[in-house]
């Protein structure tokens, strides 16, 4: 019987970069960390969701061989993948402490449809979309 998601992956040009980013920008939290031979699983995660993981994933051996993995690495640079989603309490305050920690945004603090959003890119391309939702009705 499933139990839910547990794991979901990026794929990321150079995993220490990743890491980097999303523990000393972003806040997340290493979760775990090993090598098999060149592989390496590395996930990460957001300190109030600590049922799921990030995995920041290299495309190459042993699931792609290296011209789709250049390919991959091609396509997260271009910001093709699918956008991920990071809600927030406030985006306009966390904008402001992402930014000054030197998180390059591609959108700045939006109104939309009662919600406030903004964009980003890690350092390997991947979007992230920062939603702050609208307040439920009282």
């Amino acid at each position: 019987m499933s139990q839910g998601i547990a794991v979901a992956g990026i794929y990321v040009r150079d995993q220490d970069e990743a890491l980097a980013f999303y523990v000393g920008k972003l806040g997340f939290a290493v979760h775990t960390d090993v090598r098999n031979g060149p592989y390496r699983w590395l996930t990460v995660q957001h300190p109030q969701q600590p049922v799921f993981q990030l995995g920041l994933f290299m495309p190459g051996p042993p699931l792609h061989d290296e011209a789709t993995a250049q390919t991959l690495h091609a396509m997260v640079a271009k910001g093709a993948m699918p956008a991920l989603v990071l809600h927030v309490a406030d985006c306009r305050a966390t904008y402001a402490q992402l930014r000054d920690k030197g998180v390059e945004f591609t959108q700045e603090p939006l109104e939309r449809y009662g919600n406030v959003d903004a964009g980003f890119r890690d350092p390997s391309g991947n979007g992230w979309k920062m939603i702050q939702q609208a307040q439920a009705a009282a």
